[in-house]
């Protein structure tokens, strides 16, 4: 299964392996400074919170879980109670109710999923509805601390990228995704380098 990151020193552990292996992460961590732990709780509410920001900005995928959390819509059993108003009421669309429904009624074994590897978390997850690589990429890099994932269809991973290894333009997912198989066994250090050289370079605001 691969390294779990639990700590900063992991984390720490990745960044410097990578600066080893290649210059160039090197130079984006004198500007980055230290990187961020960003482990999150796994589990069902990670999951819908991650389906309610996609396609949204930060801020109102910030307001509308906040609003989810006010009306106790964070867990399967609550989703499934709930009427489309109420969905509506906490700022869901139609297609991210039947999203929230889709994943309340999947009955995932999330306790199963701390104990498989990489490949078969993203596949069990990307058959729910609403769930794609990026999201499931996303939830097994910072949910459950895999150290080897990547999620190569994230635009600012793409664009950092581009920035940091002077690529001629912005490379897609599978390019990308050929990229990183020389940074493993620290993929998800090499996003976590490149989402802060992101906000550096372009002085964005990166993932929620």
């Amino acid at each position: 299964m691969g390294r779990i990151i639990q700590c900063d020193a992991c984390v720490t552990e990745g960044a410097e392996w990578l600066a080893a292996h290649d210059s160039r992460f090197a130079d984006a961590l004198k500007l980055t400074g230290p990187l961020p732990l960003r482990r999150k709780p796994d589990g069902f509410a990670e999951l819908l919170s991650a389906i309610v920001s996609q396609q949204v900005s930060v801020a109102s995928a910030t307001a509308i879980w906040a609003r989810m959390k006010d009306a106790k819509l964070t867990g399967p059993r609550n989703i499934l109670r709930a009427t489309d108003d109420d969905l509506r009421t906490a700022g869901l669309s139609r297609q991210k109710i039947r999203y929230a429904r889709a994943l309340a009624e999947a009955h995932i074994d999330f306790d199963a999923l701390r104990d498989i590897p990489d490949a078969e978390v993203i596949a069990r997850l990307v058959e729910v509805p609403g769930i794609g690589d990026w999201t499931a990429e996303i939830y097994a890099m910072f949910s459950l601390g895999r150290a080897d994932v990547f999620a190569p269809g994230d635009l600012a991973l793409q664009e950092a990228a581009r920035l940091l290894f002077d690529l001629p333009a912005r490379p897609q997912d599978r390019e990308l995704r050929q990229m990183t198989e020389d940074w493993s066994p620290w993929r998800s250090v090499a996003a976590r380098i490149l989402w802060a050289y992101y906000r550096v370079a372009k002085d964005r605001e990166g993932i929620r």
